[in-house]
């Protein structure tokens, strides 16, 4: 369903195209670099995303491994049982069924830790790209964090930060920092959409609402901004 799931592929062609918006408006920027850092992790994200929705060759590697040496711990006992003289009449064969169900058991709960195996090892997969993404997200903050809005309408202090943006280039500034936030969360939502573990999908969700409340911040710079232009105009 192309409208039902987060392409990848269109989240990484978004990030480029913002990477170069931001390069070609701010070359000199920092934000330039952190633009270029997600875009390279979004590359990682959707690669190690797609794997994690397919089975891994050790896992199946696990599971014909369970298969063939059941297959032959069954042959090896009814060829014993056959060496013993093992009549097949429905009395002799409750000799069967008894080793059998205890393998069938032994089985299900080698192929059962092969499963949790797995599991464990794609959320922890998931959850370091989740980390890595959070981090990116408070980087972005970082980056907005002096961006202020009434600077230009008071005087500097000895510790004011350098006034390198005013106007509309800080309006368009903030805009871009809430969009790299935006698509963090969007890059924390390919994990959730690929591993259907709940504490992966927690995690998702977590980021996405880091990403919303720091994107709420810098809109109301932006709004500030918006009607101090628009008092001064007056």
């Amino acid at each position: 369903m192309p409208y039902r799931t987060l392409s990848a592929e269109k989240v990484i062609e978004t990030i480029d195209k913002l990477e170069k918006r931001v390069r070609e408006r701010f070359p000199e920027a920092g934000l330039v670099e952190v633009a270029q850092e997600l875009s390279q992790t979004a590359r990682r994200c959707a690669i190690d995303a797609e794997r994690l929705k397919e089975t891994s060759p050790r896992m199946k590697a696990g599971i014909y491994a369970v298969w063939a040496l059941g297959g032959a711990v069954f042959l090896m006992l009814i060829s014993g049982l056959i060496s013993e003289g093992l009549e097949w009449k429905p009395a002799s064969l409750v000799q069967v069924l008894e080793p059998t169900m205890n393998l069938a058991v032994l089985l299900v709960i080698g192929l059962m830790t092969i499963t949790r195996q797995e599991q464990h090892w794609k959320r922890n997969k998931a959850l370091d790209y989740l980390h890595e993404l959070r981090s990116i997200a408070h980087v972005i903050d970082m980056h907005q964090l002096t961006k202020d809005p009434y600077r230009h309408a008071l005087a500097a202090t000895p510790s004011s930060p350098p006034r390198v943006l005013t106007g509309v280039l800080l309006e368009r500034y903030l805009d871009y920092c809430s969009e790299m936030l935006s698509l963090t969360g969007k890059l924390a939502a390919l994990f959730a959409q690929s591993v259907k573990d709940p504490e992966v999908i927690a995690g998702a969700g977590d980021i996405e609402q880091l990403a919303t409340a720091l994107s709420r911040k810098i809109w109301q710079k932006i709004m500030a901004f918006s009607r101090y232009e628009e008092a001064a105009g007056k």
